[in-house]
């Protein structure tokens, strides 16, 4: 179920900090160039600013208004560059970071109130016995009600060691309770889980790129082969990507010292720079198979294409999102920052997997994708061919089926959310995570819950079928197929009267999941996704054919081309 969160996640970033110097060095390069069309824009700026501010019949809120503006020209740019006031540094400095001060759990908004998500083990919440589905009432005595997950988020978090008192209401319980909590500096992990899959086979799922994630998979790649690992599994499914340096770094522990990994290139000629591995190795031989999708961005793609590039890894899963832009963090007046693409970045072949050209843009103003035509070959160390202009290609392409209407219904409505809080309020324990299942039992107690839930749902043919009425009655001829039109609803309608059983076994697997994570938290609900996932399944099997590996690295293979040849 965390894939289908992930999915509508905005890939993170490939950044790197840029000095004080340097960013006097790109003004000065700049100041020459249409000097007198900036200041007469600027004065025309300034001139609409104070006409609103003088004149306008409700007023405006300075700050609100400029940064809106500020906001609205950066957008014709691309989604990577922004402006970040005073006020949001500290969440970005949560992106870059990983750290921040808080409670540690994740929150959601439901129907106008704000409520637990996800405890993280150990920390203030979950030492306070705060449980997924508590409702936040107050925080310091200032009600929750109407406020929004990024307002409350905002209360939550402060300087680690300070206090602060939550009201909460529990599903079950008779009245409130106060809860009374310390913050801490809460350090998000970059690799969420990792494990042996069988005797040999080791896996390590990365989800971040903050600070001190080559470490961190550093470590968990010692400890797996502390415990026997011959052959790696390296999830970077549905990652967003961060910081380059970090990305260079997990290069390196598979490839040899001075290998070049990225090039970044730039309007600023000296800021143009290649990144090397700068130590030993840690593995050079293990085989290693990495998983991709759609949501694996930005550094997540300069690791998996330098090791296409270089031959050291098969790819499995999905096409990679293809963004192939850097951006650097300036500083602005009054503790300000923007964060500005300042370059793309070409992995070993020479190819850069920047999908959209933000430079060309349709009449809606949205970027356009590079045609297939303009996409050009590059070949890896062995010899394969490999396309540069829309993300990085599997070796294997697997499809990942999409969640069926039901099951979305499911998660959105909160209902598997629900009653796994319900099962784990009446079970102490689950006993090992391998052996949980959700038994036919079970399955049958959750559709006795759901006998009186609302978890209706349109399905898209039903959503086309509305279109074709509204169409219709545009056209003048609905009365004549109106019969027609009310017998096909009702049927489709019917259709969807046996989907909680129909759906079983993928409801099944999501139940699991959330089931498991009240008792085992978020490695737990990792390890549980493991089970039956078809891609980890088609990875295994790529290493433990050695024929298969060695053939899909040959120079006689490359990855699929999409019709290029």
């Amino acid at each position: 179920m965390k894939f289908f969160f992930k999915l509508i996640a905005i890939p993170v970033l490939a950044w790197a900090a840029l000095s004080p110097n340097a960013a006097r060095a790109q003004q000065t390069e700049a100041s020459g160039n249409d000097e007198f069309e900036v200041l007469k824009n600027l004065e025309i700026f300034s001139a609409v600013y104070k006409t609103a501010e003088l004149a306008y019949v409700d007023g405006v809120e300075p700050g609100s208004l400029i940064k809106s503006a500020l906001d609205a020209m950066l957008r014709t740019l691309d989604p990577y560059t922004i402006y970040i006031p005073e006020a949001e540094i500290e969440d970005f400095r949560i992106m870059t970071e990983g750290e921040y001060g808080g409670i540690g759990s994740t929150i959601h908004a439901r129907a106008g109130w704000i409520y637990i998500s996800d405890p993280y083990e150990g920390f203030p919440a979950d030492q306070a016995g705060l449980k997924p589905g508590d409702k936040i009432l107050e925080i310091n005595g200032e009600s929750t009600q109407g406020k929004n997950v990024s307002d409350v988020s905002s209360l939550l978090k402060g300087q680690a060691g300070t206090s602060l008192t939550l009201l909460v209401e529990s599903a079950g319980s008779a009245k409130p309770r106060e809860v009374n909590l310390v913050r801490r500096e809460i350090r998000i992990k970059n690799v969420t889980y990792s494990g042996m899959l069988r005797d040999s086979v080791g896996y390590i799922r990365q989800d971040g790129f903050t600070q001190g994630a080559m470490e961190e998979v550093r470590q968990a790649f010692l400890d797996l082969r502390e415990k026997g690992m011959k052959y790696l599994v390296y999830d970077l499914r549905y990652n967003g990507g961060g910081l380059l340096d970090e990305a260079v770094g997990i290069v390196n522990l598979f490839l040899r010292k001075g290998v070049p990994v990225v090039s970044t290139k730039g309007k600023i000629k000296d800021r143009n720079h290649t990144y090397s591995t700068t130590k030993d190795p840690v593995d050079t031989e293990i085989p290693v198979v990495f998983l991709t999708s759609r949501g694996t961005a930005s550094a997540s793609e300069i690791l998996t294409g330098a090791m296409q590039d270089y031959d050291r890894a098969v790819l499995v899963g999905e096409r990679t999102f293809g963004k192939g832009l850097v951006q650097n963090i300036l500083p602005l007046p009054y503790n300000a920052q923007m964060k500005v693409t300042v370059a793309k970045y070409y992995i070993p072949s020479g190819r850069c997997v920047q999908a959209l050209d933000y430079s060309h843009k349709d009449e809606n103003g949205r970027a356009l994708p590079i045609p297939d035509s303009l996409r050009n070959a590059f070949r890896t160390a062995a010899g394969r061919v490999v396309y540069d202009g829309d993300g990085i290609e599997p070796d294997i392409e697997m499809e990942v089926p999409l969640l069926s209407a039901v099951a979305v219904s499911l998660v959105t409505k909160f209902l598997i959310f629900d009653y796994a809080n319900l099962y784990a309020a009446g079970h102490e324990k689950i006993g090992e995570i391998a052996k949980f299942e959700v038994t036919d039992a079970l399955y049958d107690d959750f559709l006795s819950f759901m006998k009186d839930k609302d978890y209706s749902y349109k399905l898209p043919s039903e959503r086309i079928l509305e279109q074709f009425k509204v169409e219709a009655r545009n056209d003048s001829c609905f009365a004549e197929v109106e019969t027609s039109f009310v017998q096909l609803a009702d049927k489709l309608a019917k259709t969807k009267e046996g989907d909680l059983t129909r759906n079983k076994e993928e409801i099944r697997s999501m139940l699991r999941e959330e089931i498991v994570s009240r008792y085992y938290y978020q490695s737990g609900r990792a390890e549980a996704e493991l089970q039956g996932d078809r891609t980890v399944n088609r990875a295994i099997e790529v290493l433990l054919d050695k024929d298969l590996y060695r053939q899909l690295l040959s120079a006689g293979n490359s990855p699929k081309k999409n019709n290029h040849e």
